[in-house]
């Protein structure tokens, strides 16, 4: 006898960095357990949805959009696992949760990572939050880097997930960020606006490009001290390592970032997500919440903070 369950599914939305990206490209980065060639074959065939219509590979996203892959029961992964990981909560309340997200903890499944990630404490910690943004995503509406600590926001509803994925989308989130530096600022202040691309031969870095798209960070200088700076960061675009691009284009990369600067003796880069604002979907009511950076940085930079 033949199972008439429906085929498992996945569902994305696309985040305002992910605009004009390939819906082949975008899959084959959301789903790195397939192969670039099976991901083809399941758009072609129809598996793949975007706002409900089928599309070609070439399609460019938008941010907002909703993509849905059918995947074959022969092929599916097993589904994430809830994992009783410690999350430190800043905010909760039946829409959403506002959390300080340490350093080292990925956000959420991919390449060789199916566990130990803030979805699989998300998914122990409420159970319920699996129906918003998809399986492998559940209530992620945007991402850190691994290595950056911070203030991050995860939904739990759809409703909550697409209003504030519009808001991303329209820059309607204002976000300040704090970035442990190597060298002294010259200018206390300023801005950096210089197009961000992924970079032409390295392809897991991204890079100052001729034809990158439109990316815009406003910095000031909080302190310096023993050839280190603290910097401000508000990045009034939302580029993939918009912050870490832009300070190294500034000549003065993160500290710890074995990517755009050099990692020396730190175990991690030292980015910090401090603030966050933000329209809630429910109350309508503008939020805002502070993360305290971790005591890795800096004690004269973190004293720097209470001026």
């Amino acid at each position: 006898m033949t199972s008439s369950a429906e085929p498992p599914q996945r569902h994305f939305t696309a985040a305002a960095e992910d605009s004009n990206m390939r819906l082949d490209r975008f899959l084959g980065r959301e789903c790195p357990d397939f192969s670039r060639a099976r991901l083809q074959e399941f758009i072609k065939t129809g598996r793949v949805l975007v706002n409900s219509s089928p599309a070609k590979p070439s399609l460019p996203l938008r941010a907002g959009d909703v993509i849905t892959l059918d995947i074959p029961q022969d092929t599916a992964p097993s589904p994430l696992a809830a994992e009783e990981i410690p999350l430190e909560i800043l905010f909760e309340d039946d829409t959403l949760l506002v959390l300080n997200k340490p350093a080292g903890l990925v956000v959420h499944p991919g390449a060789g990572n199916r566990e130990g990630t803030m979805a699989n404490a998300l998914l122990h910690h409420c159970p319920g939050i699996a129906v918003a943004g998809g399986t492998e995503r559940p209530g992620i509406v945007h991402r850190l880097d691994k290595e950056t600590s911070g203030c991050i926001v995860a939904v739990k509803t759809e409703a909550a997930h697409l209003a504030l994925s519009t808001q991303f989308a329209s820059r309607a989130v204002e976000k300040t960020y704090l970035a442990l530096v190597d060298g002294v600022l010259r200018m206390p202040h300023g801005k950096i606006e210089a197009p961000i691309g992924r970079h032409p031969v390295h392809r897991q870095k991204m890079a100052i490009v001729e034809r990158g798209r439109e990316s815009l960070t406003r910095y000031r200088l909080r302190a310096s001290q023993e050839g280190k700076s603290l910097v401000e960061c508000h990045p009034l675009t939302g580029r993939t390592h918009q912050i870490r691009v832009h300070l190294k284009h500034l000549g003065h990369p993160v500290t710890g970032d074995p990517v755009y600067g050099r990692r020396g003796t730190h175990t991690r880069h030292f980015l910090h997500a401090w603030k966050i604002s933000f329209i809630h979907p429910s109350t309508k009511k503008r939020l805002s919440f502070t993360a305290p950076p971790g005591t890795d940085f800096p004690a004269w930079a973190l004293a720097a903070l209470q001026d």
